[in-house]
């Protein structure tokens, strides 16, 4: 069964945030690690279009986050709490968001993309060369560092794979570096395309 045949049966063929029944297709919850189903969710042409563009939303139309926040689906949880805290302006919103309720885990995942902070509370991790970084990227070490109570000295060159960000703090990400998972100072590695 591919991801979209599998969207389609838990959702019965409607959006999982307002219901329409045309339009649908898969939308990957960012930041996925991976296409799977519990990391997506299907949404019509009318919810992805408001989503990707903050500037063309249409407030009244997700009153219907009323319904879909209580979604047993961690994937839809962390798109409408996205959606509310967007809209927490309208007045409406923020009544929803403060019944609300997220697992910790659930939470992390809706806060990560920093959709819910104003432009001047958005942490951002930025590389040496000043690249956004994301969890999942892959950064290359521009300087050998040695490891704080280890032996080990992570040399020039080395790639670091799948690197985690440090949510409360922009100049630290984590990854594994020779099975070892260290803290990188963000100034000392660069975002490989």
């Amino acid at each position: 069964m591919t991801i979209e045949q599998a969207l389609h049966t838990r959702s019965e063929s409607k959006c999982e945030l307002c219901g329409a029944t045309d339009d649908l297709a898969v939308f990957p919850v960012p930041p996925s690690a991976d296409d799977s189903v519990d990391q997506s969710v299907l949404l019509c042409g009318n919810c992805r279009t408001q989503i990707d563009n903050p500037d063309q939303v249409d407030p009244n139309h997700w009153r219907c986050l009323n319904d879909s926040m209580w979604s047993q689906v961690p994937a839809v949880q962390v798109l409408a709490w996205r959606m509310l805290n967007r809209l927490r302006g309208e007045g409406w919103p923020q009544d929803l968001l403060d019944m609300m309720y997220l697992d910790d885990e659930t939470l992390s995942w809706a806060q990560a993309t920093g959709d819910h902070l104003a432009d001047d509370e958005v942490v951002r991790h930025l590389d040496s060369n000043g690249v956004v970084l994301e969890a999942g990227d892959t950064v290359t070490l521009i300087k050998d560092l040695n490891v704080k109570g280890s032996s080990l000295t992570a040399k020039r060159g080395t790639a670091v794979r799948n690197i985690s960000l440090v949510l409360d703090n922009p100049e630290q990400i984590e990854g594994r570096v020779e099975g070892q998972q260290i803290v990188i100072l963000t100034q000392f590695v660069k975002k490989q395309k």
